[in-house]
């Protein structure tokens, strides 16, 4: 079975959806074989919604970028700052580049496959929707490959399913180390933000 998380050989089939992001609206152009092609999926609707854009940031990182309506917005929202868009599959990451560019921010969004970002790289903020069906200890080794990647004042939020296990990934991400706080909780999804744990 195809997954989105792996790049699909099948036919792009590509489509527009819109969708309004921070009282912005866009046109981004979707395919099969990405992550909610169809639509902006609800979970990302929802961490849009909840989360407020960053305020000051010069390095983001959309980690799982799909299509990239994370990366598109948050360049546009900040426009001072660089976005790197990371994904394992090559026909979102192509799609990326095509949506950032519609958006007027193409030369500050990077599309990347993980193996093409420098590690010394610190990012501002991370932002995820992240992918949840690849496994619990495949998800537990992405988050510890990125999230110390964070700046030391930095923050990650993402959005996970109540379903799919929200709550036993921030008592799991606790238990790493790493300061994790619910900042909101709508339609059976957890908004979380995580953030290195203060000294002392």
């Amino acid at each position: 079975m195809s997954h989105y998380f792996e790049t699909p050989t099948g036919p792009e089939q590509r489509r527009t959806i819109s969708a309004s992001i921070w009282e912005r609206d866009y046109t981004f152009t979707t395919a099969a074989g990405v992550f909610s092609g169809a639509r902006l999926d609800p979970a990302t609707a929802i961490l849009l919604r909840e989360v407020g854009p960053p305020v000051t940031a010069g390095r983001l990182l959309d980690l799982g970028c799909g299509y990239g309506p994370i990366a598109a917005a948050l360049a546009t929202e900040c426009p001072s700052a660089v976005v790197d868009a990371v994904d394992v599959n090559e026909r979102a990451l192509a799609l990326t580049v095509d949506n950032a560019a519609a958006a007027g921010v193409g030369d500050r969004v990077r599309a990347l496959l993980p193996e093409q970002v420098d590690e010394s790289v610190r990012y501002d903020e991370i932002w995820s929707n992240p992918p949840i069906r690849i496994g619990k200890s495949a998800l537990h080794e992405l988050l510890l490959t990125w999230l110390p990647r964070l700046a030391p004042e930095g923050r990650a939020v993402m959005v996970v399913s109540k379903n799919l296990g929200a709550d036993s990934l921030q008592r799991w991400l606790g238990e790493q180390c790493w300061a994790c706080e619910r900042l909101a909780s709508a339609k059976g999804f957890r908004v979380l933000q995580v953030r290195h744990l203060a000294d002392g």
